[in-house]
């Protein structure tokens, strides 16, 4: 009896100069976790491509993919923390000559660095395909913000015989007026150039917001002279061609900030996902590990 309370009482001092931290156990952990993790990601992934289909009314809908994918997250922190947690919990150290809530301690707290250590070890694995993901979204909000201006400029050059507003030249806007005629000539063999200067002065008038006064006479005239038609008509025709320009540009640029703000939500909707799903994987991670260690306490003597 004698030595078997010396021999208690040495196992407790080795046991309190010794690290309470089993790295051993918790790196284990970590990486099993880590690989389950990656190994239901897969699957997710894999019946995330059945569940979605490019044909209309065939597999399942935007919203209801997402809510299914966000899901399929938490529930695989749950399984992958969990049993990591539980390894690092059962193959943990067992300790001698403490109490049992300080044991109860321990094994909780190498559960949530097996769930730290984890969560480490899959950012850096993963870290190119996190960063696509942020960067895309990213992408996507700079692209929104920057098709205001695109779309107005796609607008403009469809109403403007496609000319292309990035590479509009002012001068030849300016040389333009140069040459303008009181009268212009029709050119019914080649009314190319005709087309191109009326191009270059609806473009520049759209840029700067309004066709001024002398400009919508002179392309008025112009106009005329080619179609035949009257002074009034073609002055129509422009306000016409204008006014439905400027309406397909406030669509263009409707449609932007819808999916501006459609890019910023999920973002959000994404980060708060992986906040609670993270929470999840720790809690389940120190719980795990406590069942571990009541299962080693079991059966080890």
């Amino acid at each position: 009896m004698t030595d078997y309370t010396s021999r208690g009482v040495a196992d407790a001092a080795t046991a309190r100069a010794s690290s309470a931290v089993s790295w051993g156990a918790i790196l284990g952990g970590a990486v099993v976790s880590a690989a389950v993790s990656l190994m239901l990601l897969t699957a997710g992934a894999g019946l995330g491509f059945t569940s979605v289909s490019p044909w209309s009314n065939a597999g399942v809908t935007a919203t209801t993919f997402g809510i299914a994918a966000l899901a399929w997250l938490a529930i695989v922190h749950l399984i992958a923390a969990g049993a990591g947690g539980y390894l690092a919990g059962r193959l943990c150290t067992k300790r001698v000559g403490l109490h049992t809530d300080e044991v109860a301690f321990r094994d909780t707290a190498h559960g949530f660095m097996t769930w730290a250590v984890s969560a480490i070890v899959s950012v850096m694995l993963i870290a190119s395909a996190t960063s696509a993901i942020v960067g895309g979204t990213a992408r996507l909000g700079a692209s929104a913000a920057s098709g205001l201006g695109s779309a107005v400029s796609g607008a403009a050059s469809q109403a403007a015989g496609r000319v292309d507003m990035s590479n509009l030249d002012p001068s030849a806007y300016v040389t333009d007026t140069l040459f303008r005629t009181d009268k212009p000539a029709p050119s019914p063999t080649d009314p190319a150039p005709a087309r191109a200067e009326v191009g270059r002065i609806v473009a520049m008038s759209i840029r700067n917001g309004e066709i001024a006064p002398a400009d919508k006479t002179y392309v008025a005239s112009v106009i005329a002279a080619q179609t035949g038609i009257s002074q009034a008509d073609a002055e129509k025709r422009i306000d016409d061609g204008i006014a439905k320009t400027k309406e397909t540009a406030a669509k263009a640029e409707q449609t932007a900030r819808e999916t501006a703000d459609t890019a910023r939500k999920a973002a959000a909707s994404f980060a708060l996902a992986s906040f609670i799903a993270m929470l999840i994987g720790a809690l389940a991670s120190s719980y795990g590990a406590t069942l571990g260690g009541r299962a080693r306490d079991k059966f080890e003597p």
